[in-house]
């Protein structure tokens, strides 16, 4: 109970703290290798609602969002939104793990870019605006990250139209 109890308190600061970073510009995105993809530059995806993931293989509420941010990968149009998980894990830990959680989404390895987000918990999602601004950050699994992503992708479909 005192473990479900000190995670909900994180949750909630790690929440709370964090709504300082929307209307913020981020920090490019680092990692030293990449899966499921040759490498992503935020600069290169302007124009798309891009979600960045900070997650750990050793963090079990990060296991825990990983089949929810692959079915969001799978019924998002990729034109629109990309999914982007960073770890600073070398390829070694990450590369099976990947492959055994069916991450069907961007993985980079060897980040230090959790740093220069402010990240002090994991998981831990942003979510970029076609804008280039952050527009919302948090738990992935906070029904509102769904909510905004998926409004924010339905607009970029409305722009096209």
């Amino acid at each position: 109970m005192r473990h479900l109890v000190a995670m909900a308190l994180v949750i909630g600061l790690a929440g709370s703290a964090a709504r300082a970073q929307d209307g913020k510009q981020p920090k490019e995105i680092n990692a030293k290798g990449w899966i499921n993809t040759d490498g992503l530059t935020l600069e290169k995806l302007k124009g798309k609602v891009v979600v960045v993931e900070f997650w750990a293989t050793w963090c079990p509420p990060c296991r825990a969002s990983i089949p929810h941010l692959a079915e969001l990968r799978s019924k998002l149009d990729k034109s629109k939104v990309e999914i982007i998980g960073l770890t600073d894990e070398p390829k070694e830990k990450v590369e099976g793990f990947a492959k055994d959680m069916k991450m069907n989404y961007a993985v980079g390895y060897g980040s230090t870019s959790g740093g220069d987000y402010g990240v002090r918990g994991i998981p831990h999602a942003f979510i970029i605006g076609t804008d280039g601004l952050i527009a919302w950050d948090g738990h992935p699994m906070d029904p509102a990250f769904e909510t905004t992503l998926t409004k924010m992708a339905d607009a970029v479909k409305d722009k096209k139209k």
